[in-house]
């Protein structure tokens, strides 16, 4: 059942496969913004946020932190997104992206040469504490 001109948190985390408690965080730090009740108490969330909790989701599937997020939204909310803003804010994304993925294969070739050089026998002389003491 749909309330008149909207539709419920359980309704809105159905339509986007988003969890209800995600749903108050995002209301909490005004991603979406709080809606009003109906004269039974309930929430009521206006159809056009289906659309804006997909954005947000996508956004954080593909990495954007909540203030990146919370900038295109600003920007989008305002009518004020130009490509070249966006793709801007994207090329900084991805270059943060491919620092971490350095990172982790940094870490990787560590762990993996770390753990060729353990016997894994019961014996008190481990590599794997060697290299965590050294680094």
């Amino acid at each position: 059942m749909e309330p008149q001109g909207g539709i419920l948190r359980a309704q809105l985390a159905r339509k986007t496969g988003c969890n209800l408690e995600t749903i108050r965080y995002y209301e909490k730090v005004e991603l979406l913004p709080a809606p009003p009740r109906s004269s039974n108490g309930y929430r009521v969330y206006s159809p056009e946020l289906v659309q804006r909790l997909q954005f947000i989701l996508r956004a954080r599937d593909l990495g954007f932190a909540m203030e990146e997020v919370r900038s295109l939204l600003s920007l989008a909310d305002k009518g004020e997104q130009t490509c070249a803003l966006v793709m801007q804010k994207t090329r900084i994304h991805l270059e943060d992206v491919r620092r971490r993925i350095a990172e982790l294969q940094r870490i990787e070739a560590i762990l993996a040469a770390t753990l060729a050089e353990c016997s894994g026998k019961n014996v008190p002389d481990c590599p794997i504490i060697d290299a965590l003491n050294r680094h």
